[in-house]
């Protein structure tokens, strides 16, 4: 990775960013002022060459790969024959139709959660100074990163609700911090099976909840207050996630665009369609890999070399 007389940033693979964006991205994550959000790609494989090592037994499995080994298990190529392997939300539905919810849960867990470590690159952003952090994702690595960084972590732990009743807020003393953090699993823990997002019908309920009346909404206030006022880094999502861009649609709905703030998404292959759209509401994009983009922001932030670990 070098920089260019234009202040581009110019990745291994050739493909250059904006080194003004990255650098104003690590000045809000110093000062403690920016949101995390982590989608499923941020545990994917280093690539080769990278320095860095991931083992296959220490990852939990990406969407697809879930998806793929679900459906061998629950007959899905019969039940849904003109159907992809690969759609966990569809494939999901039917192994809980075919076995049960309680199996179906199980079955994640043992996937995502069972025998896995979280990566030198989780590790490196549980260091960061992220008061709070939002996911998408069921496992408890993050919590485990968290713990495992120099200053032992405690974070607070908020999870989704289906129920629909008051959620359940930071508890304090005081605000959300980079030692004590707020981590609020947006689609549920995998410890507490009844949060879980992970079928189609778990979808649409999940989709009506984020629609209720303010003090309803599953996000806890909190957040609500500061997605509002602090940027937001998307790390380990695509753009054509459809689950991405509901999420962020959802989050601001009935802002006005001048009250939004920026967001940030690390996508090494953003969709131009959709990359064109977002970039008109604000989201700036840097085009690199997680691999590439993690170092990069812990050497500014923290101003050493992210260890290979």
């Amino acid at each position: 990775m070098a920089v260019t007389g234009s202040g581009e940033v110019v990745t291994a693979a050739g493909q250059s960013v904006d080194g003004q964006t990255i650098g104003e991205l690590a000045e809000v994550v110093k000062a403690g002022q920016c949101i995390l959000f982590l989608g499923a790609g941020v545990h994917h494989a280093p690539p080769v060459g990278s320095g860095f090592e991931y083992p296959e037994k220490e990852r939990p499995p990406l969407g697809g790969e879930l998806a793929e080994t679900l459906a061998g298990e629950c007959g899905f190529a019969s039940v849904c024959a003109d159907e992809s392997p690969t759609n966990l939300q569809r494939v999901a539905l039917c192994y809980e139709r075919q076995k049960s919810r309680q199996d179906l849960v199980n079955r994640i867990r043992a996937a995502v959660d069972d025998r896995t470590e979280p990566s030198p690159a989780l590790r490196a952003l549980a260091e960061m100074p992220f008061p709070i952090i939002m996911t998408t994702n069921y496992d408890t690595l993050f919590e485990r990163a968290l713990g495992l960084s120099p200053v032992r972590k405690r974070p607070v732990v908020g999870v989704y609700s289906s129920e629909r009743k008051v959620t359940s807020d930071y508890p304090g003393p005081g605000d959300p911090s980079a030692e004590r953090p707020f981590l609020f699993k947006m689609h549920g823990d995998i410890d507490v099976p009844e949060s879980i997002v992970v079928t189609d019908e778990d979808y649409i309920h999940f989709v009506l909840r984020m629609n209720d009346v303010e003090a309803m909404k599953p996000i806890p206030g909190e957040i609500q207050y500061r997605l509002k006022r602090w940027p937001t880094l998307f790390v380990g999502y695509g753009l054509l996630d459809f689950n991405l861009r509901l999420l962020f649609r959802t989050l601001r709905w009935g802002l006005d665009q001048a009250q939004w703030p920026s967001s940030y998404s690390v996508d090494v292959r953003p969709d131009p369609l959709n990359k064109d759209t977002w970039t008109k509401e604000g989201l700036r994009f840097i085009v690199e890999d997680v691999w590439q983009f993690v170092p990069e922001l812990y050497s500014l932030v923290l101003g050493r070399d992210m260890p290979k670990m």
